[in-house]
């Protein structure tokens, strides 16, 4: 059983590189934003403390069925912004998994672009905090979790978003 890991900043291209792989790969995606704004809907937002509530319980959801799935048999690509030193206890209790991570990084002013883009998106749930100065200049969870496994960077400028794409092709298939 093998699971990848797409993790980084907000704004970093995680949700838009995973969409591209999951179909490519053949494996659900589960993305702990979707699960957030389906929580959202129900329990309305709020400030910053409850918003973090809402993604602790996003993230324990995604591991639950994460963890369903692999027991099942299935390959799974798991997207969030992944927090190093909180994140990693759940993959002692699912023994025999291979792991790759990928960390989207991008320059910081194209990530801030984007946050900005977002903030003018209809289409983006209204919950999301991106617009919020602390989320913009968040820095935590750009890192790897301290796991086994491969670790790879995906930089999605279009000059160096293919030579990276292939290198996560390689990476899984031989896993």
């Amino acid at each position: 059983m093998r699971v990848l890991l797409i993790t980084g900043l907000p704004g970093s291209g995680k949700s838009t590189l995973a969409r591209l792989l999951a179909p490519r790969y053949g494996v659900p995606l589960l993305r702990k934003d979707l699960i957030k704004e389906r929580l959202l809907d129900v329990l309305g937002g709020g400030d910053a403390a409850h918003s973090r509530l809402l993604s602790d319980a996003s993230f324990a959801v995604l591991f639950a069925v994460a963890r369903q799935l692999l027991a099942a048999g299935l390959d799974v690509i798991l997207e969030g912004n992944f927090r190093p030193g909180e994140h990693e206890a759940i993959w002692a209790m699912i023994p025999s998994v291979r792991i790759v991570q990928v960390l989207c990084r991008i320059d910081e002013p194209a990530r801030l672009a984007r946050l900005a883009r977002r903030q003018q998106d209809a289409a983006r749930h209204a919950g999301h905090g991106d617009s919020d100065p602390a989320v913009r200049a968040q820095r935590s969870g750009d890192a790897f979790l301290e796991l086994p496994g491969e670790r790879m960077t995906f930089d999605g400028t279009e000059s160096a978003g293919a030579r990276h794409l292939e290198a996560i092709d390689r990476c899984w298939q031989s896993t």
